[in-house]
């Protein structure tokens, strides 16, 4: 199935980096003005390819991507923090469901948070929350 966006970077006019910065203001003539924000994904840019997954018949993909848009605004130690949690035996169903609950109440990250709940549940399942 051919989607009309595919690829995004020749065919969307309006990609962003993280900055705002429109990509195609992006290049090697503007190395001297660009931060850190410019070379981040914007998470409108996630959504995009993941309409382009979807649309493709990767709904899992899709959902990856969408997951990803909500944690962009979320700070990087944040993240880390949350990969951590996430390892087996590493916290209990408690732990996992404040941070879902915090992740839905403080970034509107509701596909994280919901898949924090659904990994929590298998864990326990499998016997994998801290004790």
């Amino acid at each position: 199935m051919s989607d009309p966006h595919y690829p995004l970077i020749e065919n969307a006019d309006d990609l962003k980096a993280f900055s705002g910065r429109r990509l195609s203001h992006i290049d090697l003539d503007s190395l001297d003005e660009l931060s850190a924000a410019d070379l981040r994904i914007h998470a409108d840019t996630l959504r995009l390819q993941a309409e382009v997954a979807r649309k493709a018949g990767y709904d899992q993909l899709a959902a990856n991507l969408l997951r990803a848009a909500e944690l962009t605004v979320v700070p990087n130690a944040e993240v880390l923090k949350i990969y951590e949690l996430l390892r087996p035996n590493r916290a209990s169903w408690e732990q996992l469901t404040q941070l879902a609950d915090y992740l839905e109440q403080t970034y509107a990250a509701h596909e994280n948070a919901r898949f924090i709940r659904e990994a929590a549940e298998a864990y326990h399942e499998r016997g994998l929350l801290k004790r």
